[in-house]
């Protein structure tokens, strides 16, 4: 499973989805569970920019982890088989330890987001 954590200062996740254009990549598998690699996009690849579409890069993800994001954005994730989860959680990894282990609370799509679409 290849699971994407929005971080776009590289160390935290990043609370606003629509912006970001750096994720880190996890791949389930790996017992060490350390990020893969860091996907940046050039910034007309941001998920504003990109509206109703997503970023070609992250077609192959399964689960999106981030700090907030719009009920829209969540719905075109789900069109492309991505599940969205919203976290309070700021470490990347922990957030995609807790995840895997069924412990992440999630919190609802677009409660944050005061970003008037």
């Amino acid at each position: 499973m290849k699971i994407a954590v929005a971080s776009q200062n590289r160390r935290e996740v990043t609370g606003h989805a629509g912006r970001c254009r750096r994720f880190w990549l996890f791949d389930s598998s790996d017992p060490q569970l350390r990020p893969s690699e860091l996907l940046e996009l050039p910034k007309e690849q941001c998920f504003h920019d990109l509206a109703p579409g997503i970023p070609a890069p992250l077609e192959g993800v399964d689960v999106l982890i981030v700090g907030g994001m719009g009920n829209g954005l969540a719905a075109r994730l789900a069109q492309h088989g991505i599940r969205a989860v919203v976290t309070d959680e700021k470490d990347p990894e922990r957030a995609v330890r807790l995840w895997l282990a069924g412990e992440l609370p999630e919190a609802v799509a677009g409660a944050d987001c005061h970003c008037h679409h």
